[in-house]
């Protein structure tokens, strides 16, 4: 059996039949949705997407970060640039 990982879950024919209410049941968490009993997709809250990747564009621009830290300095002023 799969890891569910979220709290609420929904049948894909239950999302085909009324997507609307499932969005608005899901109270802005993430809900799984089931083909045969099993996950499927997810359905995420626009709010909750953007968060996601926004965070994802943060730990690549830290990656960046720390992968540059070892490379050699140099020391340019204001009007060289």
């Amino acid at each position: 059996m799969e890891t569910i990982l979220s709290k609420a879950s929904v049948s894909i024919t239950e999302l085909k039949r009324n997507p609307s209410a499932v969005i608005e049941a899901a109270d802005d968490e993430a809900v799984a949705v089931l083909v045969h009993n099993k996950p499927s997709a997810y359905l995420v809250p626009a709010q909750a997407y953007q968060r996601m990747l926004e965070r994802l564009d943060d730990l690549e621009l830290a990656e960046l970060v720390r992968a540059r830290a070892k490379e050699r300095r140099v020391k340019v002023t204001l009007d060289e640039l």
